[in-house]
């Protein structure tokens, strides 16, 4: 499933934008973003593939919210995947909303000189070599987290364990 192929890049992207303070709701210098800003965070966002993840939303919703309807009145099932494939269609151009408050994230978030230089970068092959490397990357590293902090989880059981049996023992 791509949503959860590339849930990393988005899961980094919005711990970037909540250190930034954009998604907590902090005020920043700038209310207003210009267009010449916005179209420099396009380009970034472009560059970046930093709304593929989100790609699969709608599709998602959609078997969702028929699958829900279909086992709820199963006789009227044609009925219903047409109806949610219909209204899935009218709400595709709602994407845009979501596409412009992550540029407006990257405008909050740097200058429209950075933007442009982070274009220009993500742009070499370096940046797209960057760009497709920070999801294996990350999902390795979770991995890596998960199973050291098993590993020191288990050793610091032990190591209590152990400890208090000896202070037991002194009593």
């Amino acid at each position: 499933m791509k949503l959860i192929k590339s849930f990393p890049r988005a899961a980094v992207l919005g711990a970037a934008l909540m250190a930034a303070g954009f998604l907590t709701g902090a005020a920043t210098a700038q209310d207003a973003v210009s267009e010449s800003h916005l179209a420099a965070a396009k380009k970034v966002a472009a560059a970046t593939k930093v709304l593929e993840p989100f790609d699969d939303i709608l599709p998602i919703l959609a078997e969702q919210t028929r699958t829900a309807f279909i086992q709820s009145d199963p006789a009227r099932a044609e009925e219903i995947i047409e109806v949610t494939q219909d209204v899935a269609l009218k709400l595709a151009p709602k994407r845009v909303d979501l596409n412009n408050l992550v540029y407006k994230a990257w405008a909050e978030s740097f200058t429209e000189e950075e933007l442009n230089q982070l274009a220009e970068f993500y742009n070499t092959d370096l940046g797209q070599k960057l760009t497709k490397s920070i999801p294996v990357i990350t999902q390795y590293s979770v991995g890596a987290a998960r199973e050291w902090q098993d590993k020191l989880s288990t050793e610091m059981v032990t190591m209590v364990q152990e400890e208090l049996a000896k202070r037991n023992e002194a009593q």
